[in-house]
């Protein structure tokens, strides 16, 4: 349960044009009694326990990147007072497309055909892979509305009078959402529709290309914004000379635009950005990140609405290219996602890029399988007998069939809604009032599946002054269920002292990974295998997207070696303290071609099996290819 709810910023900006067709649950929460309106509570932000997972370097400029949801994330910096000096967000497109990851097998060190293979070059295509999906972009528009509303009250609470924030969205909602921001930030805090630009190959169709994507830019207090005049360069072959302009704050607060005797250094910047998408060969690209932007575009934006020193902030984090582009450029950094292969990525992004900062956590209470949509898509095989019924209100998530009681109803909290999360009065009284009356009348039980809760008891004895049906409900905790999951990966291991032969220091330890197995990984494996197999059957192959493959492509089954090896993509080792916060004192990375990164800097060295370290490592950490990380201590 959440420690207290900490409280947005008081208010909206009356007299604003509001959207009236959707609820902010922001506000007072109401429950209908006896046809009579009752407040119930005023909910804030929820604030959960903090956890630190990993210290990377010093840290003195107190970076920080936190696995958590938005919400849950401000109310942590507004109760340690901490402000933000700028936001650029990329949340959900509300776009109706499910992400996938792309999961590439690693060359076994162990196999010496695999060496020899890899001192080929492959392509992507050649290598063996599967997909995950890592997080769905489905919403329900009225629900999508309310999530943002709710983040982005919050993130506002957390700004300082100087900051402003970009919020990145294309044509499928993002002219309802500058609606909630009008409402939200004032339509006198509007500073820019900026409109993002990319060439790419375009395919003939009924309407035109959809080549760009849209930035909304408001000011939290638009005399004191920040804003250094960018320019788009003069041509080598233009002589225009003359006076330049800036723009200042006077001594009134008042911002102004006023000459200077400085030459002409080029165009101002216009509101339309003609910015490349990330070239699939270029060095950035290898974060492999779904909806990755460019740097160029952070870059940007970071120049024109920051400082150096000041803190850069993106609470839908991604692939981390703004925690990237804020390290590069000076900034301090706050890099916030739910899914853990954001996290990931970001961290080993940073380390690339020799950042400091700290990895913190959210204890929510929920033990997320991998991340929010693979929990909800692996929950109906969670709950045993749990199936589809065509026959209930989408409120209910399906059915468990009794040969006692029939049907049970069973409501399951959404992972992707803060606002179900939390199992209150008026929530219960929702249940209560409008979806259980709507059962068929043969129904007996109905189950309630909770992650938070405000008082058991009080919920209880709601439930029974206020159920007017002869239907039983039975709360349980959600928790249960998804702790049981998290299954750790088996690792053997060997350490031994050895000799440097580079002298970089006298004596050191080496670790060898011996033998590696993870049950998920193998189960995705061979759901990959029978779902190729069963195209052969029906004499034809798919792709992953479902389209019909060439012929002359025959489907090659994944299989995996006796020692596991090529399921590694990441080690760590641990030279400082048996539990407690992490330190990597020495680590590498495993590329989807066989390469290793040693400590953040790419080799062109496949991994032959080993890890090696100065001092005696006392923990191991490793992740496999679908980013589960396992930590096992060196007896």
């Amino acid at each position: 349960m959440a420690i207290k709810y900490i409280p947005y910023y008081p208010d909206t900006i009356e007299g604003q044009a509001i959207l009236d067709n959707f609820v902010r649950t922001r506000r007072m929460l109401k429950y209908r009694d006896n046809d009579k309106a009752v407040e119930r509570i005023k909910r804030g932000m929820p604030l959960y326990e903090m956890e630190k997972q990993e210290t990377v370097g010093d840290n003195i400029d107190g970076n920080i990147i936190i696995r958590g949801e938005c919400l849950s994330a401000c109310a942590y910096l507004k109760e340690q007072g901490k402000t933000v000096d700028l936001v650029y967000i990329d949340p959900p497109f509300a776009s109706g497309v499910d992400y996938a990851k792309k999961v590439y097998i690693r060359r076994n060190p162990k196999v010496a055909e695999a060496i020899a293979q890899a001192e080929e070059e492959m392509q992507d295509d050649d290598l063996k892979a599967f997909e995950e999906k890592m997080y769905g972009d489905v919403w329900d528009k009225e629900k999508y509305l309310n999530w943002m509303y709710e983040n982005l009250m919050a993130i506002k609470s957390v700004m300082s009078e100087t900051a402003s924030i970009y919020v990145h969205l294309d044509w499928h909602i993002g002219h309802y959402v500058k609606i909630l921001m009008d409402e939200i930030f004032g339509e006198d805090n509007f500073l820019n529709e900026v409109i993002w630009y990319y060439r790419r190959w375009n395919i003939a169709g009924n309407s035109y290309a959809k080549n760009h994507d849209t930035l909304f830019w408001y000011a939290k207090n638009k005399p004191q914004y920040i804003y250094n005049q960018l320019y788009i360069p003069k041509s080598e072959k233009s002589s225009a000379q003359g006076k330049s302009w800036k723009s200042v704050i006077g001594e009134d607060g008042v911002r102004r635009s006023v000459q200077t005797d400085e030459p002409t250094k080029g165009v101002p910047m216009p509101d339309v950005w003609e910015i490349s998408m990330i070239n699939p060969v270029a060095e950035e690209r290898n974060v492999d990140y779904a909806t990755q932007k460019p740097e160029a575009l952070l870059e940007r934006i970071l120049k024109a609405s920051s400082n150096e020193g000041m803190i850069v902030a993106d609470f839908f984090g991604g692939s981390g290219v703004t925690a990237a582009v804020a390290a590069r450029l000076g900034r301090n950094f706050i890099h916030c996602d739910v899914g853990i292969n954001s996290i990931q990525t970001t961290r080993d992004r940073l380390i690339a890029g020799k950042a400091a900062f700290d990895i913190l956590e959210i204890k929510d209470g929920v033990s997320l399988y991998r991340n929010p949509v693979q929990t909800m898509d692996k929950l109906k095989s969670l709950i045993p007998g749990l199936c589809n019924q065509d026959s209930l209100d989408k409120f209910w998530e399906g059915a468990i069939i009794s040969s006692k009681e029939g049907a049970i109803p069973v409501y399951i909290p959404n992972l992707m809604d803060s606002s179900t999360k939390l199992l209150d009065i008026v929530l219960m009284n929702r249940i209560l009032r409008e979806a259980m009356p709507d059962l068929p009348d043969d129904t007996r039980r109905v189950i309630v599946y909770y992650i938070d809760i405000t008082d058991l008891t009080e919920i209880e004895t709601f439930i029974a002054d206020n159920n007017n049906t002869l239907i039983e409900v039975e709360l349980r905790d959600l928790k249960e269920i998804l702790d049981e999951v998290v299954v750790k990966d088996y690792v053997e291991f060997a350490v031994s002292e050895y000799k440097p032969k580079d002298k970089v220091f006298q004596n050191g330890f080496k670790v060898e990974i011996l033998r590696f197995t993870s049950d998920r990984v193998q189960r995705k494996i061979d759901e990959y295998n029978q779902k190729g197999q069963v195209n052969i059957l029906r004499g034809e192959e798919q792709s992953e997207d479902g389209t019909p493959q060439q012929k002359e492509k025959k489907f090659k089954p994944i299989t995996i070696s006796e020692t596991g090896l090529e399921l590694i993509e990441h080690i760590s080792l641990d030279c400082s303290a048996t539990e407690g916060v992490w330190h990597s004192d020495s680590e590498i990375k495993i590329d989807k071609l066989g390469y290793v990164s040693k400590n953040g800097t790419k080799t062109k060295d496949f991994w032959d099996g080993w890890v090696y370290c100065e001092n005696k490592p006392l923990r191991i950490k490793i992740r496999n290819i679908c980013g589960d990380e396992t930590i096992k201590t060196v007896e």
